[in-house]
């Protein structure tokens, strides 16, 4: 049963995703608490690619969209570059 909700969620989210893109704040849900995603600040970077995250330069879906992807992709990228948070409570607000 949890497989099938959290199925739906991740649907559900990755249609809101695609429709949010180009919005200044995405709202990512996750167990721990939603993650304030600000896409704009990311896309407006001038060291940022669309497939830093993206599949394509387009932009659109992340594949692999998940708590490892994010916190390898996301995390890693905050860790090395010594901006933005890399620790649990700075990404997750309950």
């Amino acid at each position: 049963m949890r497989r099938v909700v959290a199925a739906a969620v991740l649907s559900l989210f990755c249609a809101g995703f695609a429709y949010a893109a180009d919005e200044a704040v995405v709202v990512l849900p996750a167990k721990n608490g939603n993650v304030t995603f600000p896409h704009k600040q990311h896309k407006d970077m001038p060291e940022m690619k669309c497939t830093n995250c993206h599949e394509t330069d387009k932009g659109g879906k992340i594949a692999d969209l998940g708590k490892d992807w994010a916190h390898k992709t996301c995390k890693g990228c905050h860790t090395e570059k010594g901006k933005g948070p890399a620790k649990c409570n700075e990404c997750h607000k309950k």
